[in-house]
C-alpha cells in the first residue's frame, strides 16, 4: 500500500505506467518513473511557500505501484503551484537527496538571473531541485501553424535568447526574454532570415561556473547554457514574468509570433551531457535514478567523458533513446518548434563501451519517427572523443550537418594563404563530395561563423585568440582559427586596415550566401559585433556577448550590405536548387580569361552559374590576393547583358546596388581590385540604363 506521511491527505490511486514524466487529467495528475536500481521510491509535494521540507509524502509500494521498473502513481487535486520530487533508495545508498524528475516540464527555480546563490549555499554544486506539478493547457495558438520552409530555402540566424535584447541598448520591454524576440521581429524580418536557432534554452545553472572575472571581479556566468539539468523544461530565467507557468506560456507565444512571421524555430539541443557532471559531481536526478543507464560508465564505474563536461550520457541504451524520443516530440507537438540542432551529435552514435556505431538505433529513430517527419534534424557531426564525421554522419537521407569543413576552406581561401581554389570550390558547390548517395545540397549547414570561435568582425581583426577574461590562462578555445588581422592585432585607428576589414568582412559574407546548401550566420555578425579577440566567451554574460543595437545604428552600411545580399539569395532559384550542380548548371573561368588554376595555393577564380532552368546566368568571381587582376567577362546569353550587381571593393552603397541601380557594363573586361568580390547577373537590354563602369578603383 502507498503511505502518506502527512495528516491532511490527498485522494490517490495506484497510477498508470505511462507516460513517463507528471501529466494532467483533468483534477488527476499521475506521475511516473523509471528506476531499474530502486527498491522504494518516496514522492515528495512540496507547497508554493516551502521547497526544502515537503508538505506530503507517498511512499510508493512495490506491489501496487510498480509495473516493471517503472514506478507510479496518481494523486487527486494538488493545490495549484505546489511542486514534486522524488527520493530513491537503492541496494548501494539510502534515499537522502530529491531528485528531479527526468520528465519534468517546468522547474521550481530562480526567476532572476544569477540568483541561484541566493537559495542555496553552493550554486555550483546544486542539488535538491523540485519540478513543478503540471498545469492545466491555457495556451491558444490563435490559428497560426509554422511556416514550412522548404528545406532549399533556410536562411539560418544563430541566436541567444538572453543576449539578444538584454542590453540596455535594446530598449525592449522585456529583455533578456522569450518576449524580447518578439519585439525585434522586424529586425529578424529585415535580414532576410527565415529561420533562427536558438542556443540552449533547457533549463540549466548559470552560475554553476563559480569563477570570477580576473579584472572585474564579478561573476562569471554558464552564458551559453550548454549544461542541460531539465532536457523538457524551457529556461525560467528567460520568461519575463514570474508565475509558475510563465516559462512555458513565454516560450509559446514567442513561436506563436515568429511562425506568424514567416520564421521557423530551431533549437539547440544538448543530448551528449548533463549538468550532474563527471565522478564527485552534483547529484540531481539521472545519478540518483539510474545512473548505470543514463550514463556511461568505465569497468570501475566512473564515467565517460567524450563531450569534455564530466560526463557522457548513454544515449543509445533503449531508456535514454526513449526519454530523447520523447522530448523531441514534445518539443516539437506541443511546444512547436520547427527543428533540433545536437550539440557533438556523434556522441549519440556510440554505444554504452563509448565504440562508434555503424547505424546508432537513436539517430536511425528520430530519423523515422512518424510525429517528426517535417522536424529539422541537424547534427554537430563531431564530439570532444576525437570522433569527426562531417559528411559521413549517419542520416538516413534526413540529418543536416554543421558544415566544419565548409567554414575552414571559405576562411582560408577568402584571407588569400594556405585555402586551395578546388577545396573552395568544392564547398561552395555544395559540399557533393561529402553528401553523395542519399542526401542533397541542403544537407550541408554552411557557416563561417558560430557562436563557438571568433564572430565575423574578430575572424579579420585577430590572428590569435584573447581569453584570459574566461579565467583560465588563455588554454580554453580553439587555437587554430584561420583567421586574418588584416596587418595589426585587434582594434586599431589605421583606416586602411580597417576598410581592409569591412572588405573582407564583406567577401565573407557574400561567399556564404552565394553558396550551395544551407547558409547560417550569427547574431550580430550583421553589423560587425566584436567580442574582442575572445573566441570561447562561453561564460561572458555582458555587452562582449550582448547585440549591441547601439552600434547597429551607427554603422549601417554592412547591414545593408548583409541584407541586400540576403535578399538577392532569397530572390534567386540558383541557390535553391533540389540536385547538386552538373555541367549544363555551372562553367568554371581563370583570370585573363584562361583556365583556372585547381591547384594553386591561392588565386583568382570565377563562374558562371545558370537558373535550374538553364537561364538567367550569374557571374561570380573571386579575387582573394593581394593584386588586382583583370577579368574578362563571358559573352552574355542573345537580348541580354551583363549588369553589376555587388563589387566588394568598393565603399557603400557602390559595395552592393539596389535593384533599380544596376547597369550594363560597357566592356567585355573588368579590372577586380585586391581581395574583392564580384557578383553580375544578366537582363534585358532595353530594361537596363547604361552608366559608366565602375570598377574597383
Amino acid at each position: 500500500m502507498v503511505l502518506d506521511k502527512t495528516r491532511k491527505s490527498l485522494d490517490f490511486q495506484s497510477g498508470t505506467p505511462h507516460p513517463f514524466g507528471a501529466t494532467r487529467e483533468g483534477s488527476w495528475v499521475n506521475f511516473t518513473l523509471f528506476s531499474s536500481q530502486a527498491k522504494t521510491v518516496t514522492l515528495g509535494l512540496f507547497n508554493e511557500h516551502n521547497s526544502k521540507s515537503p508538505e506530503k509524502i507517498f511512499t510508493l509500494c512495490p506491489n501496487t505501484n510498480r509495473t516493471g521498473d517503472v514506478w507510479h502513481i496518481a494523486i487527486n487535486n494538488i493545490p495549484k503551484n505546489w511542486s514534486y520530487a522524488y527520493q530513491i533508495q537503492s541496494a548501494h545508498e539510502t534515499p537522502q537527496k530529491w531528485l528531479l524528475d527526468p520528465y519534468a516540464h517546468s522547474l521550481r527555480s530562480p526567476t532572476k538571473w544569477g540568483t541561484w546563490h541566493e537559495q542555496v549555499k553552493d550554486a555550483t554544486h546544486l542539488e535538491n531541485i523540485k519540478s513543478y506539478v503540471p498545469f492545466p493547457n491555457q495556451f491558444d495558438w490563435q490559428g497560426i501553424t509554422r511556416p514550412n520552409i522548404p528545406r532549399e530555402e533556410l536562411m539560418i540566424y544563430e541566436m541567444h535568447v538572453r543576449g539578444f535584447t538584454q542590453d540596455p541598448s535594446s530598449k525592449a520591454l522585456c529583455p533578456g526574454s522569450y518576449l524580447g524576440i518578439i519585439e525585434k521581429i522586424p529586425h529578424l524580418k529585415s535580414l532576410g532570415i527565415n529561420t533562427i536557432e536558438l542556443l540552449p534554452l533547457f533549463e540549466f545553472n548559470e552560475c554553476e561556473y563559480g569563477q570570477i572575472h580576473p579584472e572585474t571581479g564579478t561573476p562569471l556566468y554558464n552564458y551559453w547554457g550548454y549544461s542541460s539539468m531539465s532536457f523538457f523544461a524551457p529556461m525560467r530565467r528567460f520568461a519575463h514574468g514570474e508565475k509558475v507557468e510563465s516559462p512555458v506560456l513565454e516560450f509559446k507565444e514567442m513561436v506563436r509570433e515568429l511562425h506568424r512571421a514567416g520564421i521557423a524555430v530551431i533549437l539547440d539541443v544538448v543530448f551528449n551531457h548533463s549538468s550532474e557532471k563527471g565522478t564527485g559531481g552534483p547529484i540531481q536526478s539521472f545519478k540518483g535514478i539510474d545512473e548505470f543507464i543514463y550514463y556511461m560508465l568505465d569497468s570501475k564505474g566512473r564515467h565517460c567523458n567524450y563531450s569534455g563536461c564530466g560526463n557522457t550520457l548513454n544515449c543509445n541504451h533503449p531508456v535514454m533513446r526513449e526519454l530523447i524520443r520523447d522530448c523531441l516530440r514534445y518539443w516539437y507537438c506541443e511546444m512547436q518548434v520547427d527543428g533540433f540542432r545536437f550539440d557533438l551529435a556523434s556522441i549519440l552514435c556510440r554505444d554504452s563501451n563509448g565504440s562508434v556505431l555503424a547505424k546508432p538505433p537513436l539517430i536511425e529513430i528520430l530519423a523515422q519517427d512518424p510525429l517528426l517527419t517535417d522536424c529539422l534534424l541537424i547534427a554537430e557531426p563531431w564530439d570532444a572523443g576525437g570522433l569527426y564525421q562531417v559528411g559521413s554522419f549517419p542520416s538516413w537521407g534526413v540529418w543536416a550537418e554543421w558544415n566544419g569543413m565548409y567554414r575552414d576552406e571559405i576562411r582560408r581561401f577568402i584571407k588569400g594563404s594556405g585555402g586551395s581554389v578546388s577545396g573552395f570550390t568544392r564547398v561552395f558547390c555544395g559540399s557533393e563530395d561529402l553528401y553523395q548517395q542519399d542526401r542533397l545540397p541542403h544537407h550541408s549547414i554552411n557557416f563561417i561563423t558560430a557562436h563557438d570561435g571568433f564572430s565575423l568582425r574578430d575572424l579579420v581583426s585577430y590572428n590569435e585568440k584573447h581569453n584570459l577574461h574566461n579565467a583560465e590562462c588563455n588554454r580554453d578555445g580553439c587555437n587554430h582559427n584561420d583567421s586574418w588581422n588584416c596587418g595589426e592585432e585587434g582594434e586599431t585607428d589605421c583606416l586602411k586596415t580597417q576598410e581592409l576589414r569591412s572588405k573582407q568582412m564583406r567577401n565573407l559574407h557574400l561567399a556564404l550566401v552565394l553558396s550551395q546548401g544551407t547558409p547560417m550566420f550569427r547574431m550580430g555578425d550583421e553589423y560587425g559585433h566584436s567580442c574582442f579577440g575572445n573566441n570561447n566567451p562561453w561564460c561572458q554574460d555582458g555587452p562582449i556577448n550582448w547585440f549591441q543595437w547601439d552600434e547597429k545604428k551607427q554603422d549601417l552600411n554592412f547591414l545593408r550590405f548583409v541584407q541586400l545580399a540576403n535578399q538577392f539569395r532569397k530572390d534567386h532559384p540558383h541557390f535553391h536548387r533540389q540536385q547538386f550542380l552538373n555541367d549544363s548548371d555551372i562553367a568554371w573561368h581563370g583570370s585573363h580569361g584562361q583556365i583556372p588554376n585547381w591547384d594553386g595555393d591561392h588565386g583568382f577564380i570565377a563562374c558562371t552559374l545558370y537558373s535550374p532552368k538553364g537561364d538567367d546566368p550569374l557571374f561570380i568571381a573571386f579575387n582573394p590576393q593581394g593584386e588586382e587582376t583583370l577579368v574578362y567577362l563571358p559573352e552574355a546569353p542573345e537580348n541580354l547583358t551583363w549588369v553589376q550587381v555587388a563589387n566588394t571593393g568598393l565603399d557603400s552603397p557602390k559595395d552592393f546596388l539596389e535593384k533599380e541601380e544596376f547597369f550594363v557594363l560597357n566592356s567585355p573586361t573588368y579590372l577586380m581590385s585586391s581581395y574583392s568580390t564580384l557578383l553580375l547577373k544578366t537582363q534585358n537590354i532595353s530594361k537596363t540604363p547604361y552608366g559608366d563602369l565602375i570598377s574597383s578603383n
